[in-house]
């Protein structure tokens, strides 16, 4: 079993998925960083998201590594003092969800020394998974739907597909942040172009956390269930979210975070995690 230690100051990096922002973390972002009062919590955007919405997107998960890994050293450059010691030799702690952890699993694969651990929520990948389960064939209307209608019923479509516990009022936000922020047609396929064809052959070489959502209506569980298997690796499953599981409940991945990184806190102590 891998070993891992522990930084009380190491930086923890959000990594959002598809046709999401850093926005979109929600109150799950102050919590983490309440939570974790000594760590700094940066957090990116892709190329076409976001604040960037008028860049182009790539279309490989390589070249959106080699995107963020230029963000973060501007973000090392430019940020002063933050809360930790951060130098730009540093690993980092990454959570991603959906496309962000196929970002984080390239990341690793080519820079094994800049990620010490990952916590990858409801992720997929092609040579695991048939392309009928990363994205369910119930979603495939919704998904041609997508490009014939309006930015803000493009969002209440979102979050009919990757909700299930959140309040209605949520997406008044999301509304907001598409209107000010919009993401192009040709952006949102060449994202998708780009999580469809992505492949990860190597076991990560992280230390690596797998959470799913059981009632997931966009990304089928078993894929979830099918890297744990082949990484021997860990998997928490929440029994009632959807997709996007921070939006959820931040209360219980907050949890589970906290005793993920409590249990790195003692250093050279294997990690274990009992399927649930």
């Amino acid at each position: 079993m891998n070993r891992i230690t522990t930084d009380p100051n190491r930086p923890i990096l959000l990594i959002r998925g598809l046709l999401r922002e850093t926005r979109h973390w929600g109150k799950f972002l102050d919590m983490l960083k309440a939570t974790f009062p000594t760590r700094e919590v940066i957090t990116l955007d892709i190329a076409g998201n976001g604040p960037r919405y008028r860049e182009q997107s790539a279309t490989s998960v390589s070249e959106m590594v080699d995107d963020l890994r230029h963000q973060l050293s501007a973000y090392q450059s430019c940020s002063g003092q933050p809360v930790g010691t951060y130098r730009a030799a540093d690993s980092v702690d990454i959570i991603a969800i959906s496309l962000g952890g196929m970002i984080t699993l390239e990341w690793m694969r080519r820079f094994p020394q800049e990620v010490h651990s990952a916590i990858l929520i409801n992720s997929s990948l092609g040579n695991y998974s048939p392309f009928y389960k990363r994205l369910k064939w119930q979603q495939y209307t919704n998904i041609v739907r997508y490009f014939f209608i309006s930015d803000p019923k493009r969002e209440s479509l979102i979050f009919a597909m990757t909700t299930r516990q959140s309040p209605p009022s949520i997406i008044n936000n999301w509304i907001k942040w598409r209107v000010a922020c919009p993401i192009s047609a040709s952006n949102a396929l060449r994202q998708l172009y780009a999580a469809s064809r992505y492949r990860y052959a190597a076991v990560p070489t992280a230390i690596t956390l797998l959470i799913g959502s059981q009632q997931d209506a966009l990304v089928d569980i078993s894929c979830s269930k099918a890297l744990a298997k082949a990484w021997n690796t860990p998997l928490l499953l929440h029994p009632e979210a959807g997709h996007d599981l921070p939006t959820d409940d931040p209360d219980w991945l907050i949890d589970k975070i906290q005793l993920y990184y409590q249990r790195q806190a003692v250093p050279d102590k294997e990690y274990e995690c009992e399927m649930n």
